[in-house]
């Protein structure tokens, strides 16, 4: 039997829509759908833009931009059902929004209140995960629960290009092959893992060839492309339904800076940064829809009044939320709180906290 070498194996490129706004093939997808997902594009951009001023301004902690990366998560949010679980990592904030996820909880989850992680009803997002990688064993696991309980639910697990270059990501896809696990890896392959540049992640000429090693097909689309992001999750989404999983990169850019934390300057140039400016995945599309006549200016400026309105209300909600008390501390960790809490807590009444809390605001 003939050996196979590393150039018998191939990865397709998907691309529907270029830089330039025209469709290479029939996206297959309504006017509706084509403006609901451009709607939810702009709405995360505006989020995303209000989220940095926040941020700026001291009223939220750290924060990961999603600048440029709107295609790739709306693209395959919107080409889930309902009954798919999402299992994202900390830069999934349009994803989470095309799944109904509240923006006002997220604002409040990255101004350091635990309370925007809590799982929103009937949205099927899992909670958000800063460590990398290590959510995709969340993810497989979750698949794997509902397959011994007989139930077939999909997976998507969202991550960054950083993420292939740990074991978790590795084991998980292992094991979603081993198993014939309904998951569908989302790889939003943004150039950088904070400041370390992808050719020097791995040596592999695509991150999507590696689901090859684990028995199961890879795919890289235009990742600043919606309509092939849609295309190949819906795909992606009819397979995992068979029990086959996929690994889907999208091959996009991180405008901004890692996190806020970060000075993207510092490793990459104006130069490189500008030139993905010009596939900006938002204005791509608003141009294949002013061509089709199904989007006009006047669209344009009622949508961005209606994004900046929700953003608003939404700015205002995690910043008049009720404060905690300090004994939740205590009463979330178990069921049931046991003698030793018990005993901790009543020491920390009585060790004047309440009325220190009432004095500076908070512990």
């Amino acid at each position: 039997m003939p050996v196979k070498t590393i150039k018998d194996f191939k990865v397709d490129y998907l691309q529907v829509l270029d830089k330039d706004g025209n469709c290479h093939e029939n996206p297959k997808l309504s006017s509706t759908q084509i403006k609901d997902m451009y709607k939810y594009m702009v709405l995360s951009r505006i989020f995303d833009d209000r989220a940095l001023k926040l941020q700026r301004q001291g009223r939220i902690g750290t924060y990961p931009s999603i600048l440029g990366q709107e295609a790739a998560q709306v693209g395959s949010a919107y080409a889930l059902d309902k009954n798919t679980w999402i299992f994202p990592s900390f830069r999934e904030h349009a994803s989470m929004i095309v799944r109904g996820a509240p923006m006002g909880k997220m604002y409040l989850y990255y101004a350091g209140d635990e309370r925007g992680n809590l799982i929103s009803k009937d949205t099927n997002c899992f909670m958000t995960s800063v460590p990398v990688a290590t959510h995709l064993l969340h993810a497989v696991g979750y698949a794997w629960s509902k397959k011994l309980q007989k139930k077939t639910v999909p997976v998507a697990a969202y991550f960054g290009d950083g993420a292939t270059s740990e074991g978790d990501f590795h084991e998980a896809l292992n094991f979603a092959g081993v198993f014939k696990l309904p998951v569908i890896f989302i790889c939003q392959n943004n150039q950088y893992a904070i400041s370390v540049p992808r050719s020097k992640q791995s040596a592999s000429l695509t991150l999507a060839q590696k689901a090859i090693a684990y028995g199961f097909n890879g795919i890289q689309v235009d990742g600043n492309d919606v309509f092939a992001v849609y295309k190949a999750t819906k795909e992606a989404l009819t397979n995992a339904k068979k029990g086959i999983p996929t690994l889907i990169e999208c091959f996009t850019y991180r405008i901004s800076d890692h996190t806020t934390a970060d000075d993207a300057s510092r490793y990459r140039s104006k130069k490189e940064v500008d030139e993905w400016k010009k596939k900006d995945p938002i204005q791509r599309l608003k141009k294949y829809m002013l061509s089709k006549k199904i989007w006009t200016e006047k669209d344009e400026a009622k949508l961005i009044k209606l994004a900046e309105d929700l953003v608003s209300k939404s700015v205002h909600m995690f910043e008049t939320v009720k404060q905690q008390e300090p004994d939740d501390i205590f009463r979330f960790m178990f069921k049931e709180m046991p003698w030793n809490l018990k005993e901790q807590l009543n020491s920390l009444k009585g060790a004047g906290a309440w009325a220190w809390k009432r004095e500076y605001g908070g512990l």
